[in-house]
């Protein structure tokens, strides 16, 4: 019988026969690597979480009017739903909340945490890669659909990649429906930096986590210790770029699949891209499909939160 392959082996293997080895970001997320982000967003140099929460808690209300009543609210990757339940005391009449999320133990365990908080809200977790068309059943009449997408994480697409995700989103939505977007902005590169390489090393384990996770599923033996966390602002590109890179001559082997991998001294893995925008770049961005009602900025104007409106 011939052996089945996961989608994550096949893009392990993909990414790391690449010149420039990668490995995609969203496979972060297992429960370890959902857990590590959590602390991550709770970290001062962090900047990101609190500037988002900030403004949401300043601006849930007119959020809520915003948005409007009776709407289905669409989170994609929801993680612990910390931030939204700031929208779901305010929003009025919701027909529904759905966390959409690719680690599936974790987005169930947050569900039950959420349905014992808010008894009365119909709450329909689906674990799925939301990257990827998928599509949701819920019971019920609403309003519209509204996705919601906080935490900067578009950041993590190219600029044509986040343009066309957004744009395949609206299949999920009605005509009147709409997205609210948390986007991180352009700033100055010392603070971009501090914030991806934190003093206590939390987002050095995430991106280790990586090297882990292959380890567990894949059957790798990677030493992780022979590896080490990079990250830094890329001025020209706009972005945050982080890396693993090998500290000495070393192969890999994957066991699943039998293949074997070499690194050189210095030869560093892609892991993450995070593109930072000003407010009209990326309302110019996803102009075509979507129309800019509001935005929100955190006091220091360092995050936006964006609602737009399908076209």
């Amino acid at each position: 019988m011939e052996k089945t392959v996961s989608a994550f082996e096949e893009d392990v293997l993909e990414g790391l026969k690449k010149d420039q080895k990668s490995l995609p970001s969203k496979y972060f997320y297992d429960d370890r690597g959902s857990g590590l982000f959590e602390k991550i967003s709770n970290l001062d140099e962090y900047y990101l979480t609190q500037a988002e929460l900030e403004i949401l808690q300043k601006n849930s209300g007119e959020i809520s009017q915003t948005i409007g009543p009776n709407s289905l609210i669409i989170e994609f990757g929801s993680g612990s739903s910390r931030k939204t339940r700031l929208l779901l005391k305010e929003l009025n009449d919701i027909a529904g909340y759905v966390p959409v999320d690719i680690s599936r133990d974790f987005l169930f365990e947050e569900a039950e945490k959420l349905r014992s908080e808010f008894p009365d809200l119909k709450i329909t977790p689906i674990a799925a890669d939301y990257t990827k068309p998928f599509e949701i059943a819920v019971n019920g009449y609403a309003n519209k659909r509204v996705i919601f997408f906080p935490g900067s994480t578009i950041g993590n697409f190219t600029p044509d990649q986040a343009r066309d995700f957004l744009f395949q989103s609206t299949d999920l939505l009605a005509e009147n429906g709409g997205l609210l977007i948390g986007v991180d902005l352009k700033k100055d590169p010392d603070v971009l930096n501090k914030a991806y390489n934190d003093s206590k090393g939390i987002t050095a384990e995430f991106n280790l986590n990586l090297l882990r996770r292959i380890n567990r599923e894949l059957e790798g033996n990677f030493e992780v210790e022979k590896f080490r966390h990079r990250a830094f602002y890329n001025e020209t590109e706009g972005r945050m770029e982080m890396y693993l890179m090998s500290l000495d001559n070393q192969s890999v082997t994957l066991s699943a699949s039998g293949e074997k991998i070499d690194f050189r001294k210095g030869e560093m893995i892609h892991t993450e891209n995070s593109y930072k925008y000003s407010v009209d770049e990326f309302e110019e961005l996803i102009s075509e499909k979507f129309y800019l009602r509001k935005t929100w900025l955190d006091s220091k104007k360092r995050f936006s939160v964006h609602y737009f409106e399908k076209k």
